[in-house]
């Protein structure tokens, strides 16, 4: 096994409790933004999407501290593009979620073969945020370029 990279791992934790605090903002904005016959399905989409950031954040804060970091109280920005229809939003989410995945295969890259405790959370991530993409990208199915 090599050695854990401490510091490379601190700084990625702290980035990605940084996104998924934004994500919980989101989230919580596009909840209250959507219109339309399909708002309240689509709301409690969100919602339960703002509270999932809210526990990786947490999670993430969990394993940083265990290992003597320093969470963040920061935020990462956010864009506000002033779309709010359903297709905007969503497809605002799917970036979002691609940006999440990057930030755990990068957690991966740094901790693969120097913990497994660690390489085993990286992955379960990786496997949410991926299972996150599919269904967002089947929610977007439905949309014509004209309904966009």
């Amino acid at each position: 096994m090599k050695e854990l990279d401490l510091q490379g791992t601190i700084s990625i934790l702290n980035s990605i409790m940084e996104f998924e605090l934004a994500g919980v903002v989101r989230y919580t904005h596009y909840s209250l933004m959507v219109t339309g016959p399909n708002r309240i399905p689509i709301v409690g989409f969100f919602k339960a999407q703002a509270t999932e950031s809210l526990l990786h954040a947490q999670q993430a804060g969990e394993i940083l501290t265990g290992l003597e970091g320093h969470p963040t109280l920061r935020v990462a920005p956010m864009e506000e593009t002033f779309k709010h229809s359903v297709f905007d939003i969503l497809q605002e989410t799917l970036n979002h979620e691609k940006t999440a995945l990057n930030l755990y295969k990068s957690l991966l890259e740094t901790v693969e073969d120097a913990s497994v405790y660690l390489e085993e959370y990286a992955r379960t991530m990786i496997g949410q945020e991926e299972l996150h993409g599919m269904e967002v990208r089947k929610m977007l199915r439905d949309f014509s370029p004209v309904e966009a």
